[in-house]
């Protein structure tokens, strides 16, 4: 066990103010600065959430506040970056950590995909998910759509998958969520469909990304919980074991046991507390460098 520290806040928002480049010398400023910025930090939000703890695309291009509803704000260049990346390879972008929009490096995405419910061989691990009760009707629905069908748009893909009518949007919604955080598809294009000529194209992981399978058989379990937890401390500096939960999502026992090896093995400092709290920290030693 490491000796306890005490962690100020100004020390922690500094360390964030360069991780999350909120400084205005750090900014993000072109397309290939974005691309380097999501590999230097692993993963990270596209837009901030509130309550999520996690850098964002956003905000390392407009610095450190919310997002405006004015379509010629600068921040919003990160709009036309992310389309334009859509099926390139350059990095991961689907709807993930907490459901929402997510960057992941291309040398990250293995780990993530380990962790994933799929087993090697796609076009029947979700029929075994089904059975157990572990996939929604609507979920397997939209999946063989696309398995079966190609990529499609959002709303071909509605139209396909009988879920068009209204009441069952939500349905339709939640499942496109659900098999997107499940690494079993994501956006790969953009089409001009609906009233504002606007849609995502929807493809199945496996059929973009065919490498994936290999590569995260050659990793284990443990490895890849600890690849995205030291690039999610090196990122956030420090964090209370359930912010992690929160943001990653994992079995509490499973990350209980990753934080702790990483403590003892001293990749992680585990006994910092912050200033006028009690509260535990899991910390970066970078954090205190």
């Amino acid at each position: 066990m490491s000796t306890e520290r005490i962690l100020t806040r100004k020390r922690l928002e500094a360390y964030r103010e360069r991780t999350y480049r909120y400084s205005q010398k750090l900014r993000v400023r072109t397309l290939q600065q974005a691309i380097e910025f999501t590999n230097e930090r692993g993963f990270l939000f596209f837009w901030p959430n509130k309550g999520y703890e996690l850098p964002s695309m956003w905000c390392a291009v407009a610095g450190n506040r919310p997002v405006p509803n004015d379509h010629d704000d600068p921040g919003q260049i990160t709009w036309s970056w992310k389309d334009s990346m859509l099926g390139k390879k350059r990095w991961y972008y689907a709807r993930i950590l907490c459901r929402r929009n997510t960057l992941i490096s291309i040398e990250l995405l293995p780990c993530f995909y380990a962790l994933s419910p799929n087993y090697g061989t796609p076009e029947e691990d979700y029929l075994l998910e089904y059975e157990q009760g572990k996939l929604t009707q609507e979920e397997k629905i939209v999946y063989e759509t696309l398995l079966d069908k190609g990529p499609l748009n959002t709303l071909a893909l509605r139209k396909e998958a009988r879920l068009s009518t209204s009441e069952n949007s939500t349905r339709f919604n939640r499942a496109l969520d659900n098999l997107q955080r499940d690494f079993r598809v994501l956006p790969v294009g953009i089409a001009e469909a609906g009233a504002w000529h606007y849609a995502f194209v929807y493809d199945v992981v496996h059929r973009s990304f065919p490498e994936l399978i290999s590569q995260s058989h050659a990793i284990k379990k443990t490895e890849a919980m600890r690849r995205i937890l030291d690039a999610y401390f090196l990122s956030v500096g420090a964090a209370r074991f359930s912010e992690a939960c929160k943001i990653l999502r994992w079995p509490r026992e499973d990350l209980q046991k990753a934080l702790n090896k990483m403590a003892g093995d001293g990749i992680l400092l585990d006994q910092v507390v912050l200033e006028d709290q009690n509260d535990r920290f899991y910390c970066h030693p970078k954090l205190f460098v």
